[in-house]
């Protein structure tokens, strides 16, 4: 019988529906409860939202987005598994509705415990939890798996297709002073980038307050890239930089984004070392302080990885293990 299953997720950055497409290459009957996908009806509701969020502290968006979550599931019926991400966006009173549709609940962290609070969802909630961080898999007990390469390897570029050596593409929050430092490291030895930084309007102009000509030379945009802009992206780089958020040990999405196009990687994530697919000729690590970047880096060809170490990666493997489809 078909093996039915959940996934349920913001999804901000398209991440996830590559888990469902895979699901369901795989023969598994697989559908996406996008938490974001409740939408204000009108603009007289939009404006009812932001006057209780404002005057009485609460967000009935919030409480719509989870009846929206529900109603899916009265949709389609129960499930053999359902998998949450990011599960700290969803009250504890929800999840145990969501967990009557299920014989069996998962959550995937995709933050640390020190970003995104979850201790309140531990005692019986969930029949396993997932993280890619390794300090909270040691201290909390969950289950460790890696973030999952999306893409399909690709061919290595031709340097004659190379316009920037190196690459930056996040969201907004205070790595931003690191890479103010990194960018005027590369302008001094010489080395081409491009940084691209995703925030929200306000946000934005206060950036450029603040910063004024420090941000020179950094792109600031409002809107996210789509994936398929970013894998243009990726083709047109030599390097891609990662730069981990703070109290997080676990592996970005950067890193299997830099696998999967065979590009040279700069991170400041030390714990990249210990794993089985760590090259010093292709992944500098480089510390917060102490930015020891030399131009030789930059002069050597990528090493490919051996196929049975990057396999280990992918989202094939990654779906395997999570929802033990192979048995």
């Amino acid at each position: 019988m078909t093996q039915k299953i959940c996934l349920i997720s913001f999804d901000h950055w398209n991440y996830d529906k590559h888990i469902v497409d895979k699901l369901n290459e795989k023969g598994v009957d697989a559908f996406h409860i996008k938490i974001g996908g409740f939408k204000h009806k009108n603009l007289a509701s939009r404006i009812k939202n932001s006057f209780s969020k404002i005057f009485l502290g609460k967000n009935p968006k919030i409480q719509k987005r989870q009846e929206h979550i529900l109603d899916m599931l009265k949709l389609k019926g129960f499930q053999d598994q359902i998998l949450v991400i990011n599960p700290e966006v969803i009250d504890l009173d929800c999840h145990l509705e969501i967990k009557k549709f299920t014989k069996k609940y998962i959550t995937y962290l995709y933050d640390s415990v020190d970003r995104c609070p979850v201790q309140h969802l531990f005692n019986g909630v969930f029949d396993e939890i997932y993280s890619f961080d390794k300090d909270d898999v040691k201290k909390y007990g969950f289950k460790k798996i890696n973030n999952y390469n999306y893409l399909e390897k690709q061919t290595l570029a031709k340097k004659e297709n190379i316009k920037n050596q190196v690459l930056y593409i996040a969201s907004f929050d205070n790595r931003l002073e690191t890479v103010v430092k990194l960018k005027d490291v590369f302008e001094k030895i010489g080395v081409s980038f491009r940084f691209i930084i995703v925030g929200k309007k306000t946000t934005l102009h206060k950036l450029k307050n603040k910063f004024s000509q420090a941000i020179d030379n950094i792109e600031l945009r409002r809107k996210r890239i789509n994936q398929n802009d970013s894998k243009e992206l990726y083709n047109e780089t030599q390097v891609v930089l990662d730069l981990v958020r703070e109290n997080q040990t676990g592996l970005s999405f950067r890193v299997f984004e830099a696998m999967a196009f065979q590009k040279k990687l700069i991170t400041n994530n030390k714990t990249i070392i210990d794993y089985n697919f760590y090259n010093p000729n292709n992944i500098l690590v480089i510390d917060n302080e102490n930015y020891n970047i030399e131009k030789t880096f930059f002069q050597t060809e990528y090493q490919a990885i051996p196929d049975d170490i990057y396999y280990i990666y992918t989202l094939d493997n990654w779906v395997d293990r999570v929802f033990n489809l192979k048995k």
